[in-house]
């Protein structure tokens, strides 16, 4: 997801500021009453109630990555944050379509899975797969592809590997059961 446009108006001077970018962790450390407001939200994040993973994922995740994980529009995220907090002007996102998250991609094929990481036992006890994850498709071989399950799409992972040139994809195959999977672009 792309962010074209977003606009600031009548932002308190003390406050943090709740745009596409801002992190999960610093928008719940000024404003912790919005935990409900985001796990009502995008009920992925219910897990944040875990210490431990309020500690990683938390500082990681951007609201831009919740709404994706949550399937919820970026704008409607931002706004009833904002509203939450008494910030009244609305602000415009526009954004664009990310493409189908159903279809996969024409890179894809399953008989080219590598490796495979399931993590939800990880982020279940409070561990963080990033690390492992990293390293483990450095070494990926050209038009192989790295499978990693967890029980939500790892946005910001995702993103970072996306950083790193990789191509990305991920399907929701069933209740807390999500598959993304990583190849060389």
């Amino acid at each position: 997801m792309t962010i074209k446009e977003i606009r600031m108006n009548n932002m308190p001077c003390d406050s943090v500021p709740i745009t596409p970018e801002t992190k999960v962790d610093a928008l719940l450390e000024k404003y912790p009453q919005l935990e409900n407001v985001l796990i009502e939200m995008t009920p992925a994040f219910a897990k944040l109630r875990n210490p431990v993973l309020r500690k990683t994922v938390a500082k990681l995740a951007t609201l831009s990555q919740v709404a994706q994980i949550g399937n919820v529009s970026l704008g409607t995220l931002i706004n009833r944050l904002r509203a939450e907090v008494g910030i009244t002007d609305e602000v415009g996102v526009i954004e664009e379509e990310a493409g189908d998250p159903v279809t996969p991609p024409e890179w894809f094929d399953r008989s080219l899975v590598s490796k495979t990481l399931d993590a939800r036992e990880m982020i279940e006890a409070g561990e963080h797969p990033v690390q492992k994850v990293m390293k483990e498709i450095e070494s990926l071989e050209q038009g192989k592809i790295y499978e990693l399950v967890t029980p939500f799409v790892p946005a910001p992972l995702i993103d970072m590997v996306k950083g790193k040139g990789f191509l990305a994809w991920s399907a929701e195959e069933g209740t807390d059961l999500v598959k993304s999977y990583f190849t060389r672009g």
